[in-house]
């Protein structure tokens, strides 16, 4: 009788064992760790998993493989800090405040760390933010101030203030983000971790270990490198982003000064060359060696190159340059991305964390002959999304749905069980996630950049678009319509908008747009109030910084001056 009672009383406790276990694993299932990684100006045609055509990224492209690849992801306002903070607060830029680079973020926003912090998540943040030195809702942070740079750079930190700490940024960050996973992170509670990387903005310094490989690497160009924008309007024409003749020879295609002042080659802007200085000054006696050894030999044989090189030869050297160290500092960001997924294996927490990979806008390889963002073509609007989350989501798939970085913050509130304000402006991708694709209804996304007359001269523009064309209205100092077809015009060469054929679909877009502005709450009122705060600063600073040409800023300052 007494061995019954032993194994009913045994059966019994590995009963209530299992039980809870299965409550607690079923507690732990809603409430998913959240690793959200991001790059800055990572260009989709820079994943293998998009295209491998430049370079292979094996360890981004295992999320992918774990979970869906998004092909039709995209930003609201393609730019740095804009796009930051649309993530965060889930709300457009016209709404959030956060317009341009230009004025402050607005810290009274509510963000999405905030409130997972106050439901419970233990939160850290490591990397490029780009704004602000103490982001809230955050148990941990160590961020780079403003830009960052590459070797030996500065953080903020929650506890410590300002530190330097020496190697290369990508490496650091990493180890960062790995050393709270080991120490810091509390094993009791669900975690959201921002792991943010740098790479690969300008000026794009490769690390050391890349240095030799990717400055002796070719690249194929792409079809538009010489695109004569002749099916476009002033915008395309009037913008400063191409390769051969707005990109710097210092700064960014690495040409030493004195081999400058040698060639006679003269400055692209007054910020060429101290871009330079600004980064490679900062590289230790170790590091410039390894710098010089790889750059000696390029400037030598650019030296021997220039003096017979027509433009077509500077245009594809400069996007061979381009390429090399914008793909060299990728590289990087690929090796470390697979060091933290390698610890999340390791120590059991793949299953259940939520890993996303994304880039706060794409970026121009050479398409159209350009470099940089803004615009609201393929190249800048659209950005890599890969999602994993091994219990929920089917691993190897993909969507082809309108998805933008707007969404991102009602998705993880929706993922941890947390109903969102109100008043944010996305849609949770769960439905698309987990396989319920009749639950998602968007069919189009609305787009607005604002940053003009500014670096790069890209005028202001907002748009519709669906999976099928694009709808653009350029503002302010011209007042331009073009309508891409998206299907039969991959490259988007060609304005379509007074074609007759196109008649009852712009119709239709026009009223589709119409639509989005009112459910967005954006108008034509609010634009001229934020052309009116930026020109009135611009004018109080008496300076205007990042245009080659002034003519431009000289006329609107001259045309407002008569108003």
């Amino acid at each position: 009788m007494k061995h019954i009672l032993k194994s009913i009383f045994l059966g019994s406790v590995a009963i209530l064992a299992f039980a809870c276990k299965t409550e607690e694993a079923e507690k732990t299932a809603e409430r998913p760790n959240i690793i959200f990684i991001m790059s800055d100006d990572h260009a989709y045609q820079a994943i293998s998993a998009y295209d491998n055509t430049l370079i292979e990224t094996p360890n981004i492209d295992r999320i992918a493989k774990m979970g869906m690849l998004f092909t039709n992801a995209s930003v609201t306002n393609s730019i740095c800090a804009p796009s930051r903070a649309t993530i965060l607060t889930g709300k457009h830029s016209h709404i959030n405040k956060k317009v341009d680079n230009h004025f402050p973020f607005d810290t009274t926003n509510v963000t999405f760390p905030q409130i997972l912090h106050d439901a419970g998540y233990q939160t850290a943040m490591f990397g490029k933010l780009h704004f602000g030195n103490s982001p809230k809702g955050f148990d941990q942070f160590k961020i780079l101030p403003d830009q960052g740079v590459y070797y030996n750079p500065d953080f903020i930190t929650k506890n410590e203030g300002t530190i330097n700490v020496e190697g290369y940024v990508t490496d650091i960050i990493t180890d960062m983000t790995l050393d709270w996973l080991k120490n810091e992170r509390k094993a009791d509670q669900p975690f959201m971790l921002m792991y943010l990387h740098k790479a690969p903005h300008r000026e794009w310094l490769p690390a050391e270990r890349h240095l030799e490989e990717f400055t002796n690497r070719t690249f194929p160009e792409p079809a538009t490198l010489f695109d004569d924008y002749s099916g476009r309007g002033r915008a395309a024409h009037e913008a400063e982003m191409n390769l051969l003749t707005d990109m710097h020879w210092s700064g960014d295609s690495k040409i030493y000064p004195e081999v400058m002042d040698e060639l006679g080659i003269e400055e692209t802007s007054s910020w060429d060359k101290g871009a330079f200085a600004r980064e490679v000054g900062r590289l230790n006696e170790s590091q410039r060696a390894n710098w010089d050894k790889a750059y000696m030999k390029v400037n030598e044989d650019f030296k021997k190159a220039y003096p017979t090189m027509t433009e077509e030869d500077k245009m594809k050297w400069r996007y061979q340059r381009y390429m090399q160290d914008y793909l060299g500092t990728i590289k990087a960001v690929d090796e470390n991305v697979g060091r933290v997924l390698d610890y999340l294996e390791a120590n059991n927490l793949m299953e259940n964390t939520i890993i996303v990979y994304t880039s706060d806008q794409g970026f121009y390889l050479g398409e159209h002959g350009w470099f940089d963002k803004r615009f609201v073509y393929n190249e800048s609007f659209k950005t890599p999304l890969l999602m994993a989350w091994p219990i929920k989501v089917k691993a190897g798939t993909k969507s082809d749905e309108m998805v933008q970085n707007l969404d991102f913050a009602q998705t993880f509130l929706a993922a941890a069980g947390i109903e969102a304000p109100s008043d944010m402006q996305g849609e949770s991708l769960l439905p698309l996630l987990t396989g319920e694709t009749d639950k998602w209804t968007r069919d189009a996304v609305y787009y607005h950049y604002y940053e003009y007359p500014s670096v790069h001269m890209v005028k202001r523009h907002y748009a519709i678009i669906t999976k099928d064309y694009k709808l653009v209205h350029y503002y302010f100092d011209n007042d331009e319509w073009e309508l891409i077809d998206r299907k039969k015009d991959p490259m988007e060469l060609t304005n379509v908008y007074d074609d007759p054929a196109y008649a009852e679909i712009r119709a239709d877009l026009h009223k589709q747009l119409d639509g989005l502005r009112e459910k967005y709450g954006d108008s034509s009122e609010l634009s001229q109030e934020y052309i009116d705060m930026y020109l009135d600063d611009l004018a109080e600073r008496q300076g205007f910084f990042g245009a080659k040409d002034t003519t431009l800023i000289d006329k609107i300052f001259e045309e407002r001056k008569k108003k």
